[in-house]
């Protein structure tokens, strides 16, 4: 009985790494064919050559953006729209999330603003409305604009709210006890001990900024100050060949608009990339501790 029990367990946990390598290779591949298309040459990247490894391998293309200066300002648009952004909302969402997640009787106004912020997540007022609303306040063609336009996710928000409503409430008994108001208790006692929350809203919120386009178009009258999102969308490679030279006509011929555009998509994918790996270890326990209540 013992023994099929064990070759149970073994079975299992073999279909279930079978399922997760065959998960990460979905997630994986993806990025991998777009650095293999990106540094393959046009014939091979045309005529659907590339599949696992790249054919003819070249970086004409990474050598075409690095000296496309829209694309290096619309990159730079988008990590100060990133850090911006993450550190504004992050901040507005402690600020917010910290009175909701007291009761009743320590902040009155907890169930009517927790009630508006549920109604403006569920029924949201559109995209005109908001568009009249942004250019009234005159955020157009402006970083403010592209941060405050997405500065309040309301989910974050809750997660914020319910893990700070899990702490031990001893805590603050204590830090109160020894004189400390309410700032003091926020900066110096809840929020060190929201690290995985923290990390994990830091996480959502800069991807969400990093990958956001529409808003970076409507807001931009001119692809100048278009993120770098909104740049890939719009972005359209029309080959001028007049008054280039002989050399010149050889480069742009051997470039591929698959490749250009595979090697963009990889740029942009490298931030988050980077940035994923110091934040993973607090994703699941800041969504588990946030998304549930005592």
């Amino acid at each position: 009985m013992i023994e099929s029990k064990a070759i149970g367990t073994k079975i299992f946990k073999i279909f279930l790494y079978i399922i997760l390598g065959a998960l990460a290779i979905s997630c994986i591949y993806p990025i991998w064919y777009a650095f293999c298309l990106s540094t393959s040459s046009k014939t091979a990247a045309n005529s659907g050559m590339v599949n696992l490894y790249p054919v003819d391998f070249t970086l004409r293309s990474y050598k075409e953006i690095m000296g496309d200066l829209k694309f290096l300002n619309s990159f730079w648009i988008s990590i100060q729209r990133s850090v911006i952004g993450t550190v504004v909302s992050l901040l507005i969402m402690i600020l917010m999330g910290y009175p909701l997640s007291k009761t009743k009787r320590e902040f009155k106004p907890r169930n009517v603003l927790m009630w508006l912020v549920i109604f403006c997540m569920v029924f949201n007022s559109g995209a005109i409305p908001w568009y009249i609303t942004m250019v009234n306040y005159g955020l157009l063609d402006s970083m403010i604009g592209l941060v405050l336009c997405g500065g309040l996710p309301v989910f974050n928000l809750i997660l914020i709210m319910n893990f700070f409503r899990n702490l031990p409430r001893d805590l603050e008994e204590a830090a109160v006890v020894d004189g400390a108001g309410p700032w003091r208790i926020l900066f110096g006692i809840v929020v060190p001990c929201s690290v995985p929350v923290l990390a994990t809203i830091v996480l959502f919120t800069s991807v969400g900024y990093w990958n956001e386009f529409f808003q970076g178009l409507v807001l931009s009258s001119s692809d100048k100050n278009y993120p770098l999102q909104t740049y890939i969308k719009q972005m359209v490679v029309n080959v001028q060949t007049a008054g280039l030279t002989t050399d010149q006509l050889k480069i742009m011929n051997e470039l591929s608009n698959k490749s250009l555009d595979s090697a963009k998509v990889f740029i942009a994918m490298i931030p988050m990339l980077v940035v994923y790996p110091f934040l993973q270890k607090y994703f699941v326990s800041g969504i588990m501790l946030g998304a549930v209540k005592e």
